[in-house]
């Protein structure tokens, strides 16, 4: 009886330590795709500080507004819209609703980022000829 116990004890140690391998190796390469994804170098470890701060993706927020390309008139328009229907006072989902505020949330910081800032024009100084106050 002693015997049995022992094979299954040793039976059950391998199948755990076999599902326990698998899935370090599907994690790591999930992990690995995510940075490739992700872009590397700066453009990564900016992408990366985003999505934690938000709790979310790029590919998840324009997945939530149903959104392909980041159009900030299309961003706007369904945003507007999924949040109106998901309004609590109209039955709808208060989740939803935040989910839909957070998308919005992290493709307007995507979009941003994008933009160069408004300080950083290069102004040259010289207007047309007969242009500016006298």
């Amino acid at each position: 009886m002693a015997k049995y116990i022992a094979q299954i004890i040793v039976l059950g140690g391998q199948i755990i330590g076999k599902a326990f391998t698998r899935a370090l190796k599907q994690e790591i390469a999930a992990s690995q795709e995510a940075a490739k994804r992700a872009g590397g170098g700066q453009k990564g470890q900016n992408r990366a500080a985003a999505n934690l701060r938000t709790g979310m993706t790029l590919e998840e927020a324009q997945q939530i507004l149903n959104v392909t390309k980041l159009d900030p008139e299309e961003v706007q328009k369904n945003y507007d819209h999924l949040f109106s229907v998901n309004d609590k006072s109209k039955g709808g989902s208060f989740y939803l609703q935040s989910k839909v505020f957070r998308a919005k949330e992290r493709i307007d910081q995507e979009l941003k980022e994008a933009k160069p800032p408004e300080g950083e024009k290069t102004d040259t100084g010289t207007g047309k000829p007969g242009e500016g106050t006298q």
